[in-house]
């Protein structure tokens, strides 16, 4: 596009201008005067002020100049300004000229004639006073909507247009702008909004032309119009109301960070539909197998979701199965790590099923790696498995210049001859060739390498092609069976774009085996062609730059003439098996338990989107009833916590504002199979003392529920009702207790809660309510109570509670529960009046004990009387007790609920007897509530109580990050004061090369040697006896070893804070050669004196290249992929300052490391550093 016209615009349609504001617009233009044939402005000076220039004349030229193209030529102006787009196909062209007249007498909004192109009606759109600018505004506007017509349904049209204003006079007078636009109903014109200024407009001449532009009030437009064939659906679509299922089918994954890299593996995946099958084909069905599979499980909904949702799907379920925590979502991994850690999980959990084996048939090859004798017969070979081959990219142009890299033959003689077991050193070919090629072959591509030059990590952005179609069978061995042919197909090309730092990955698909490739661009799918999936993910320069300096990389902002965007991975699947691969995935093939429960799901989530939609139709209303009241255990009624669970706990309804009393009291009534006349509601409030107790019936059944909770509701917005049941029909209707007119309101019966506290049982429960007068005494209600108790036998029954109770000597102690922290005893001759007992109060009740009873209770930890049972609910918490090593002999994880009150021996005694161990032997430790590990070790102290140790204001344990429902114990072998004369070690026992460490605290005789490490050691590491007499205990200082520990060596020299650890011999030390030696290894990040991490012993072996070397250094340190690529290696020695000298592939580590101090550094980042944690490489729990 021409860079005058930089904003092209979707003009306003509906912008307001008053009459006044278009009278303005005229009286300017209307300044212009005519003055013989010329437009001049008042006051215009015609003094042409440019400074003078030389004037060529044709004999001063060199080259004879190219004639003028005029306005009017249409063919010969067609190719000028209207380029033919590369790789697009011309579905429609014309030209039309809109012949302008008058152009002062113009409304502000002026339409020219109807054309036609492409079956399409279009129009040219002018503001000939400007668009809110001073400058006339062009647009091309599609003219379906001219009367009432309107567009067909999902009209759109890719049009490349130019529109030319020109002197109709003079041709050679043009101006004009271009543009690309997808036209729609909604986007339905396109073009300029300062698409020529005013004011040179009607200048006296258009740029030194003589004459102006518009002349005589009048101008040609010419609109040159280029429809465009749309081969993927989204040609310069902007992506607004874009649906991905609507246009293609499928859908996309949401990005929740920066997990664009999982998701294009995803999809990659999932369109591996044998690989979804064998999913699927995962147990799942039960809860104990979805705890055991949880990362299958959420594979299985996410690829079921993938099928049948509408929208793009999250990710977020998975990851968290995985074990992530928000720091790995920002961080992107390599995806040829992940995918083989995905790959093993999900082979573990098709153990025993019908798809054992299924992802090895699948994704496993089988390469023999050999070193053969050129003059006699001898070979040295091992044929392995391989799930992927990474290639080189850098030095090699396409997929079959790798695979000769690949299969490279290397001679070994010379001084690099190779020593044949009974024929000495013999010249010899070393190399890799295949066996066989796996039904799905998955190639990394080593897009990222080391450059020692800049000392970082780089991309390589070079031009690498890969084909469509791929042989194979060119490197194979000629033992191979070759009987189906080797031929691969194209099935992903998994993108990456941007720099080693900053990026983005995508995926291009071909979903069937017949069909076209798609984009999975996280959420957003599309269609694409063959070259956007093959051709421009080559890398290398960009094509046409015509002399810029460049395209901008969206990522790093920089401008590069490489493409940022290249293949990191390409999946090809075997020609002959692609049906097989590719079958679709039917209802059937998709576990049953798993499409019921996702569409419950969706059937909740729309019935709760339905709920908010309806919000304000309803009110939420909290209903207690008797029964609630008698299985709660605790202060007030009940408890209105909404994440409280049982029987005990109220019903919320939700209930249309509109209906009345009367209508839900029925609702009630028949979820209570009871007729509605039975049930009575009581409205309850709010008291100052932070109870919640019924205040009055709702006698009025009329009122509606928006009236009652305006009248009774609370101010904490709540509305709480408390349900009444009749104990008393007579003639078939119910009788409630009523103040008799005689009576008086002065003697009214009162509504009072009983409670029971079984000092036998240790419970205190609700049993009922009673109605008392309220002159009735305390001690009146004693009669009251035995009889609801069924304690007497032979009685007449008490109606309601209303009664002339004969008053007995009181056989039971009452209490008035006033609040929580408030249970007062109540006086057996006092009236209720004097009581200042009203309804709702609540009266709790025990038997009244023998001194034996009481004895008896009390030697067992019990509480005698209901105050000292309200003061250990008051101070009741629920604590976890879990095995602080998890181990199943430890049992597992139990609640108990304790007083905070209690001292370290009485909830000590409390974890024994529940253990049904001694509470001597037991050892607790708080626990971190970032880390979930073990913080500090409780130490007993009389003066220290349960509230302390999980409350900690100061002092031992501190209380930064302490869980306050959780302790850690240890069932140990010694009594505590036993333990007094052990020592406390820390031992981190380090596995799987050495990336993962756990650290154990173990006992040993303050006097004892290293050997009494090993037993706690097993036991706790869970490590059994064959790999115990493998087991090596070394000490490290700042993260370096300090020296080997032998059975031998006295614990006297270690303390607690020493570095102690612990590892199984690798297998090549053990079985190391003569000749061999040792190294001691220690991580440092960037400054050999800035280590971290786990320092360890490595095999050293004679004139091995140090590039063999790090084959088995990988394997030792756990590390491969992507994360070993960046690590560098330096021989150091033990001085703090010395220099390392770093090696190279074609370096022997034996010849460099030469003296007993030489340590191997290994240089990477300290990724523990600040992340408050060990910072591993990618894991899947």
């Amino acid at each position: 596009m021409d860079p005058v016209s930089n904003d092209i615009d979707h003009h306003q349609m509906d912008i307001s201008i008053e009459t006044k504001a278009v009278a303005d617009l005229n009286a300017r233009v209307g300044d212009l005067q005519m003055e013989g044939g010329d437009m001049l402005l008042d006051d215009y000076d015609p003094v042409d002020d440019k400074p003078d220039v030389a004037i060529i004349t044709p004999e001063d030229s060199a080259e004879e100049k190219e004639p003028e193209t005029l306005a009017n030529d249409y063919d010969l102006m067609k190719p000028k300004v209207l380029t033919q787009l590369q790789d697009l196909e011309t579905e429609s062209e014309t030209v039309h000229t809109w012949e302008l007249e008058d152009w002062r007498n113009q409304p502000r909004k002026a339409r020219g004639p109807i054309f036609e192109c492409g079956g399409h009606p279009w129009r040219v759109l002018l503001f000939p006073f400007g668009n809110n600018v001073d400058f006339a505004s062009l647009y091309l506007e599609q003219g379906y909507e001219e009367g009432n017509q309107k567009p067909p349904e999902g009209w759109y049209a890719c049009v490349q247009f130019t529109l030319v204003l020109w002197n109709k006079h003079d041709p050679s007078i043009y101006t004009l702008h271009t543009a690309n636009h997808r036209f729609n109903a909604e986007e339905s014109d396109w073009g300029f909004t300062r698409f020529a200024e005013i004011r040179k407009l009607f200048a006296p001449q258009w740029e030194d032309k003589g004459r102006p532009m518009v002349e005589n009030d009048a101008v040609n437009i010419s609109a040159y119009v280029r429809i465009y064939k749309d081969p993927t659906g989204v040609l310069w679509h902007n992506f607004v109301n874009y649906n991905s299922k609507k246009e293609t089918g499928m859908v996309g994954l949401k990005n929740q960070g920066a997990t664009c890299y999982l998701n294009s593996l995803l999809q990659s995946l999932y369109f591996t539909n044998a690989f979804r099958k064998a999913v699927y084909q995962i147990p799942t069905e039960n809860e104990s197998e979805r705890k055991q599979s949880a990362s299958a499980w959420a594979l299985q909904r996410l690829f079921y979701q993938l099928q049948a949702n509408d929208e793009a799907v999250s990710t977020q379920e998975l990851t968290l199965s995985f074990g992530w925590e928000t720091k790995h979502i920002f961080e992107q991994q390599d995806v040829q790590e992940l995918s083989r850690i995905l790959m093993e999980r999900m082979e573990e959990r098709m153990k025993g099923t019908g798809a054992e084996n299924a992802l090895a048939k699948m994704f496993v090859g089988r390469m023999k790696t050999y070193i053969s004798c050129i003059n006699v017969d001898y070979e040295s070979s091992r044929v392995e498995d391989f799930w992927d081959i990474q290639l080189n990219v850098s030095g090699n142009k396409c997929l079959d210049d790798s695979f000769k890299d690949y299969v490279q033959v290397e001679t070994m003689d010379g001084e690099n001859k190779y020593f044949a077991e009974g024929y000495g050193l013999q010249d010899a070919k070393k190399g890799v060739i295949f066996e066989s090629f796996p039904q799905v072959l998955h190639l990394q591509l080593k897009r990222f390498e080391y450059d020692i030059n800049r000392d970082a990590m780089m991309k390589v952005n070079d031009r690498y092609e890969f084909p469509e179609i791929f042989d194979a069978s060119p490197y194979l061995s000629d033992t191979a069976d070759k009987s189906e042919p080797y031929i691969y197909k194209l099935h992903g090309v998994l993108v990456h774009s941007g720099d080693f730092n900053a990026g983005h990955y995508y995926a291009f698909l071909k979903p069937t085996a017949d069909g076209y490739f798609y984009k999975f661009d996280d959420d957003r799918v599309t269609r694409a062609t063959m070259k956007e999936a093959l051709e421009e993910n080559f890398g290398g320069d960009y094509a046409n730059l015509h002399g810029n300096m460049g395209v901008r990389n969206p990522y790093t902002r920089t401008l590069s003439t490489k493409r940022s965007m290249s293949a990191y991975m390409l999946v090809y699947i075997r020609q002959s098996r692609e049906q097989g691969i590719l079958h679709d995935v039917s209802e059937e093939d998709t576990p049953h338990h798993l499409a019921k429960q996702l569409k419950e799901e969706r059937a909740a989530i729309e019935r709760r989107r339905k709920e908010r939609e309806e919000q304000h139709l309803y009110l939420t209303l909290g209903v207690i009833t008797e029964d609630n009241f008698k299985a709660y255990q605790g202060f007030d009624l009940t408890t209105w916590d909404t994440e409280a669970e049982g029987e005990s706990v109220p019903k919320t309804y939700r209930v249309l504002r509109s209906s009345t009393l009367g209508d839900f009291a029925k609702t009630l009534a028949e979820s209570m199979n009871l007729p509605a006349e039975q049930v009575r509601l009581w409205i309850m409030v709010n008291r100052q003392n932070k109870t919640i107790r019924p205040d009055q019936p709702l006698t009025d059944v009329d009122m509606s529920i928006e009236d009652a909770y305006n009248k009774y509701g609370g101010r904490d917005k709540s509305f709480r009702l408390w349900v009444e049941k009749a104990s008393e029909i007579e003639d078939g209707k119910p009788v409630w207790p009523e103040a008799p007119q005689s009576i008086g309101s002065n003697n009214a019966p009162l509504l009072v809660f009983l409670k029971y506290f079984d000092a036998a049982a240790q419970s205190l429960k609700g049993v009922g309510h009673i109605y008392v007068k309220k002159h009735f005494k305390v001690a009146e209600m004693v009669p009251m109570i035995t009889q609801l108790m069924d304690w007497t036998h032979g009685t007449s029954s008490v109606p309601n509670g209303l009664t002339n109770g004969v008053t007995s000597p009181p056989a039971l102690a009452l209490y008035e529960e006033i609040k929580h922290s408030m249970i007062e005893p109540m006086k057996p001759k006092a009236t209720l009046a004097m009581a200042e007992i009203q309804d709702g109060d609540i009266v709790c009740f025990q038997k009244v004990l023998s001194e034996k009873e009481s004895s008896t209770i009390s030697q067992t930890g019990g509480y005698t009387d209901a105050r000292e049972f309200y003061d250990y609910l008051l101070n009741r918490k629920t604590v976890t007790f879990s095995p602080r090593y998890g181990q199943e002999d430890e049992g597992e994880a139990f609640k108990l609920d304790l007083s905070r009150k209690m001292s370290y021996e009485q909830f000590s005694a409390k974890v024994g007897e529940h253990l049904k161990v001694e509470p001597t032997h037991l050892r607790f430790s708080t626990v971190s509530a970032t880390t979930g590990k073990a913080k500090g070790t409780i130490k007993r102290s009389a003066n220290q109580n349960l509230s302390q140790i999980l409350y900690p204001q100061f002092g031992t344990y501190g209380n930064n990050n302490q869980r306050d429902d959780i302790l850690y114990y240890e069932v140990l072998e010694i009594s505590l004061s036993e333990l007094d004369t052990k020592k406390n070690l820390k031992v981190t026992w380090v596995t799987e090369g050495v990336s993962k460490e756990e650290t154990f605290e173990i006992l040993v005789p303050r006097l004892g040697t290293v050997r009494d490490l090993l037993p706690g050691l097993q036991k706790k590491a869970n490590i059994d006896n064959e790999t115990l007499g493998n087991v090596r205990i070394y000490e490290a200082h700042g993260s370096k070893v300090y020296k080997e520990l032998s059975a031998d060596h006295s614990t006297g020299t270690l303390s607690e804070f020493t570095t102690l650890y612990a590892e199984m011999i690798p297998e090549e030390e053990r079985n190391a050669e003569e000749g061999d030696t040792a190294i001691y290894c220690y991580h440092f990040d960037k400054e050999s004196n800035k280590p971290h991490g786990v320092p360890f012993k490595f095999l050293v072996r004679p004139g091995e290249l140090f590039k063999d070397t790090k084959v088995r250094l990988s394997k030792r340190i756990g590390l491969k992929g992507k994360q070993f690529d960046k690590i560098k290696f330096a021989v150091v020695q033990r001085s703090m300052y010395s220099k390392p000298i770093y090696l190279a592939d074609d370096d022997v580590l034996a010849d460099i490391a030469s003296s007993p101090d030489d340590l191997l550094g290994i240089d990477h980042v300290n990724r523990s550093r600040g992340l408050g944690g060990k910072g591993d490489s990618i894991f899947i729990r």
